[in-house]
């Protein structure tokens, strides 16, 4: 990729991150309807059974299949004259890998959740048959796997928002209608047939988009290595770097869904209701907005930084193509994090003093006696965690070397450890419940990301010139609002816990609590009234960078 392309990459990307946005508005809104509903057309413990474990079972099998892949893919160039061209039958046979890793890790999957299921669990009425459909839906999305790759590496982003949009209201209808019609028995049933119609209608989608091309039998390609000719069926470098993904996906995916994963193991069936409904409300947000940044960002991070070479081992200095590319890098990366640092500002200053509101009005009556309250509580600082942690990773996923990743895959196995020490501590010890497992998330979050801060920083200083040059860093100031701002939201929070307190006692509906909602919006006005007279110039430069991009 030359610097002349960087600006319409960042266009392209800019405009993916949107579609995304509005792709998962959509999905999400649905998705939250839908789940109004069914929390009062279901028991919890069917909820729990569906949102948790199969939900668990299902991104298991595709993330241990489809994840390292699908990562070290977007690495390969859309342009037919790079190295990495990702029409390279070298690379397409890569791309085929998903499918083939999906059939033994969805029986192992499905083999080891059925004969570790609970009497509770598995005497559900047609809990095999459920399971089955999952494990075939899973299989319907890996089908699909190397068509995804393509578009995404062909920067066609409509194509998977068309396919996800149409999939989310298909098995929307598909569950209602099935939970409607049927009778109570068929309920685990008709959130299995939705996954099914999920996964179908995503291979559909994306075999009519590549209907030109759907040669999907892998090629043997003749290359010339030191003056012989050899017979490949994977670009090296790329297949490395996929194997070395796809192996560190393991303890990634144990990180990332470790709290599902002892509830799922140590809970009563109705608290995992309530532990699902809470991740559910909790991550409405984060799943609207953050996993949109965080794919669109491994996305642009992994095209401009396949223009950065290397550090020349005698000169450090860039050349002004990577340093532009760099500089472009660095740039989207402090902004997002400068954004996601405004949003825990807001959650922590706003949210423990509304939250019992805020329950009281969306929460159904039945799930209070559950642990969704409590888990609802430590959202407010686990999905800040979240969203750190998903851009972070997606610039290490996208710049790190093969050698860089097992280093990585190291410290992921100490961060586990510690992840079940403090689970089991906070859980158990401590007496906080399911609520402790989000704690140590966040905890293991903010492990994480600090893990990718420090490579990301050690990147950009050993390709921009060093400390003391006039290379280009990645400063921590430039992440962090000035100081007038982290006054404003310190004053907010003192005014509106004083509120709370005045308010203790009160009944909780919103006429009663009038006057304490008054000073949150007091509040919130105020912090956005600084941050608009102290943050202007960086909002408008980004805005003149965005501008130039498009």
């Amino acid at each position: 990729m030359t610097a002349e392309k960087a600006p319409s990459l960042l266009s392209a990307t800019l405009a993916s991150g949107s579609s995304l946005v509005l792709l998962q508005v959509f999905s999400r809104v649905v998705t939250f309807v839908l789940n109004q509903a069914l929390v009062r057309l279901v028991s919890p413990q069917v909820f729990g059974t569906t949102s948790i474990q199969f939900e668990l079972l299902l991104s298991t099998i595709l993330f241990l299949s489809r994840e390292g892949v699908r990562n070290a893919l977007l690495r390969a160039s859309s342009q037919h004259t790079a190295d990495h061209d990702a029409t390279n039958p070298l690379i397409t046979n890569i791309s085929l890998l998903p499918v083939a890793l999906g059939i033994p890790t969805a029986i192992g999957s499905a083999l080891i959740y059925l004969g570790s299921s609970s009497l509770t669990t598995s005497s559900q009425p047609h809990f095999q048959m459920s399971v089955l459909l999952y494990v075939s839906a899973a299989f319907f999305e890996l089908l699909s796997e190397p068509m995804y790759i393509r578009t995404q590496n062909e920067l066609r982003f409509h194509v998977r928002v068309r396919a996800e949009g149409t999939a989310v209201m298909l098995k929307t209808i598909t569950t209602f209608l099935v939970l409607v019609i049927a009778s109570e028995d068929y309920a685990l049933v008709a959130f299995a047939l939705g996954q099914t119609a999920y996964g179908l209608t995503m291979l559909v989608s994306f075999l009519i988009a590549c209907r030109g091309n759907l040669d999907f039998i892998p090629k043997q390609v003749t290359v010339t290595v030191k003056d012989h000719a050899e017979k490949k069926y994977f670009d090296p470098t790329l297949f490395n770097l996929s194997v070395a993904m796809t192996g560190q996906s393991l303890v990634k995916h144990f990180l990332t869904e470790g709290d599902k994963f002892l509830v799922s193991r140590l809970s009563p069936l109705a608290d995992q209701g309530g532990y699902a409904v809470a991740a559910n409300y909790g991550s409405l947000v984060a799943r609207i907005v953050f996993q949109p940044i965080e794919e669109t960002a491994r996305v642009f991070f992994s095209k401009t930084l396949t223009s950065t070479p290397n550090p020349d081992p005698k000169s450090k200095a860039p050349t002004s193509q990577s340093k532009e590319s760099l500089q472009t890098a660095s740039t989207v990366l402090t902004t997002l994090l400068l954004a996601f640092t405004h949003l825990l500002l807001l959650l922590v200053t706003f949210a423990p003093p509304y939250l019992p509101l805020a329950l009281s009005l969306v929460l159904p009556r039945k799930y209070l006696a559950t642990s969704a309250p409590r888990i609802l509580a430590v959202y407010v600082y686990y999905v800040p965690a979240m969203a750190f942690n998903g851009v972070l990773e997606a610039f290490l996923a996208s710049a790190a070397s093969p050698s860089d990743l097992r280093a990585q895959a190291r410290w992921l196995l100490l961060f586990s450890a510690l992840f079940v020490a403090a689970a089991a501590g906070l859980a158990r010890g401590l007496g906080l419940g399911d609520a402790g497992l989000v704690w140590a998330n966040v905890g293991n979050l903010a492990l994480r990301a600090a893990y990718a801060w420090v490579f990301a920083s050690r990147f950009f200083r050993e390709r921009g010139g060093g400390r003391g040059g006039d290379g280009v860093l990645l400063e921590t100031r430039r992440a962090v609002p000035p100081a007038p701002v982290l006054a404003a939201f310190a004053a907010a929070g003192v005014a509106v816990r004083a509120s709370a307190r005045a308010h203790d006692g009160v009944p909780v509906d919103l006429l009663a609590q009038k006057a304490h909602l008054a000073v949150g919006v007091v509040g919130v006005f105020g912090c956005l009234v600084t941050c608009v007279l102290f943050e202007r110039r960086s909002v408008m430069q980004l805005v003149d960078s965005l501008r130039k991009a498009r």
